[in-house]
This record gives C-alpha cells, structure tokens and sequence, in this order.
C-alpha cells in the first residue's frame, strides 16, 4: 500500500556551531546541508527542501545548485524549494532550472514558490518593495503557463513579453510539481486556488489548528474557480531528541536567540521561555519532543487540516550539524513510522 502522507524536512541551511562552538562558515554549513539530505534519504523520509535566502544567518541562495549536488548523492527523496522566492526571480529561469534538477535527480524534483517572509532579495536584484504584490501576481501568472510544457504567449508589466515562445528543457513526465507557498494569508490561498496549484501552508506558531479556516477556504475556492481537487502541505519547525526534556532543553537557546534576532528586525516581543513551553505544548506549533510526543503532533495536525504532506524544519538556528542529524535519524527511523501507525497506513 502507497504512502498517502509524504513526511519531509526542510532547512533554510541555518549558519549553525560545531560540536565545540565555533560559528560554521556558509561553505561548511552547505557541506553539511548536503550530509543532512543524504541521511534523510537513507532513512526513506518522503521529501527534503532548501530555502531561499539572501542574508547572513542563511546560506542557501541558490537552492537548485545545492539540491542538484543532493540529487547526485541520493536515489529516492523528492528535492525541492521552501521557498523559491519567485517575485524577485524570473519565471522563465525558475522552470529551466527545476526542469534541468527534475532531469538530473531523475523525476524528483519539486518547486515551492513563495513572496518570501524575508525581503533582502527585493534590494539585492534591484526590485521596489511596492511592487511585492504584483511581481509574484503577474509572475506566478506566468510560471504557471510555462508549466503547461507548450509554446507560451503572455504579457505583463514586470518583464517582456512572451509569443508563442518554448520553454527547455521539458521535463520528462511532462509535470513538474509546483506548490504555492502561503504564510497565513487569504489572499494567498485564493491565489493557490486560482491557479489549481497545490497550498503548502507555513504554520511556524500558534495552534496549527487555527490553519483550518484556511483549507477549508482553499476548498472553496478550488470549487469555485472550478479546479480539481489538490494536496494540501504544511511545514512547521521542530526538533527530535530521546526525550520531550531533552528535546526542549537542547533547543531552546538556539531557538531563543534566532527568534529574538528576527524579533529585532520585525518588531517583535522577546520569546521568552514560558512561550516557548506553550509553543511546544499539545497545541503550539513547534514540533519539539520526543519520537512519541512529535508523533502525535503530526498526526494531530494531518488530520485536522487534511494534510497529504507534513515538512518539518529541522534547522533552528545555531543548533549543531551533529544534533540535526541525530534529529533527522529519529525522524526518519522512529516518528515517521509511528505516524503512519498511528494514521493506519503500512509501511
């Protein structure tokens, strides 16, 4: 029996210590990103995603390029974005480049496009902040023409136009998968829906549950625009350990200082560690405990809000390479296991 809830991780390739303190160089951090990918292949997880930053405490810019060294290392996990920050992209180029990952990686690349929470692309690539809404509108537009595979016609204000242009290389199947990135938004979710495309949903604090206002106004509007029906995904932070205490324990600090670092760009309260606790608990979003206690977060979660995918982000922060990997290994080999008992799936 085929798996009907996907399980992945994603990383944003957070700039992380080392076993003995030292601040890793961006180099060494995507050298370790790929280990990270490889182990989660090893332990049959469904999906691994790389997101897109352009800033100092991320070091993954160039998702593809990471993602197609990781396709040369495994056989079997689906590779994708979390987010490709297409607003401040080029459509045209984002396909090339997923089509071009799709080949080498065999049919198993994906693409989540996204606005992006963080806005350091919009400067660095010469784009206006005012345009944020109509640069993924119109480009979104366009990319999913361009996803039909066929000569594509199109006109916009944020690039040239397009006549009866073919896009290459095709992918194999003739479909790459490409979901819609959403952080809590409405009009996101309708703009999902317009489009057919698959939600992904960023749920990073609060009751997931909460999110439930918004499947179900993505069900709506799928109807009616008239669209099939389509999978839903959400990605939440979290961390696996032996223990809830030592899971909780072993995450806090990292947590802590990378919230109060983009507190301080956002205009945020302090996380203090009784919010932290709450976020951990049975109805915050930090997936944060033991195998059995993550287990039954997910699950929760799946079945509230309809999930057919699940994505944890398993980086936070400064969190050491040598304990993300004993995450992504409990993940794999004891969470995901139990959460596919727990849903009556086989193995």
């Amino acid at each position: 029996m085929a798996h009907t809830l996907e399980l992945g991780l994603d990383t944003f390739g957070d700039v992380t210590y080392d076993a003995d303190g030292r601040l890793l160089s961006q180099p060494e951090v995507l050298r370790n990103v790929v280990a990270e990918a490889v182990l989660a292949d090893q332990v049959g997880l469904d999906f691994f995603g790389v997101g897109e930053h352009h800033r100092e405490d991320f070091a993954i810019s160039a998702p593809e390029v990471l993602l197609a060294a990781i396709a040369g290392q495994t056989s079997q996990i689906h590779l994708g974005s979390a987010v490709t920050v297409l607003s401040s992209d080029d459509p045209v180029r984002v396909f090339q480049r997923f089509s071009t990952l799709d080949a080498v990686s065999n049919g198993r690349a994906e693409v989540i496009l996204g606005r992006g929470s963080f806005t350091e692309s919009f400067p660095l690539f010469g784009l206006d902040l005012s345009d944020y809404e109509r640069l993924f509108e119109e480009k979104t537009e366009l990319f999913t023409e361009i996803l039909k595979e066929q000569p594509v016609t199109w006109s916009g204000s944020t690039r040239g136009a397009l006549e009866n242009q073919s896009v290459f290389p095709p992918t194999a199947s003739g479909s790459l998968r490409t979901w819609v990135g959403v952080g809590g938004s409405p009009q996101s979710v309708v703009r999902a829906a317009h489009y057919g495309l698959p939600m992904m949903l960023a749920i990073i604090g609060g009751n997931p549950l909460a999110f439930a206002q918004f499947t179900d106004l993505y069900h709506r509007a799928l109807e009616q625009f008239g669209k099939p029906t389509q999978p839903i995904g959400a990605h939440s932070p979290g961390y696996v350990a032996a223990t809830d205490a030592e899971a909780r324990d072993e995450l806090w600090p990292h947590y802590s200082v990378m919230q109060a670092r983009i507190g301080r760009e956002r205009g945020w309260g302090p996380m203090t560690r009784e919010r932290y606790e709450e976020e951990a608990g049975p109805q915050g979003a930090l997936m944060v405990g033991s195998p059995e206690t993550v287990a039954k977060k997910i699950v929760t979660v799946v079945q509230g809000l309809g999930l057919s995918r699940f994505d944890m982000k398993y980086s936070n922060g400064t969190m050491p390479h040598e304990k993300l990997m004993t995450a992504i290994e409990l993940y794999g080999t004891q969470v995901a296991p139990l959460v596919r008992e727990m849903l009556g799936e086989n193995n």
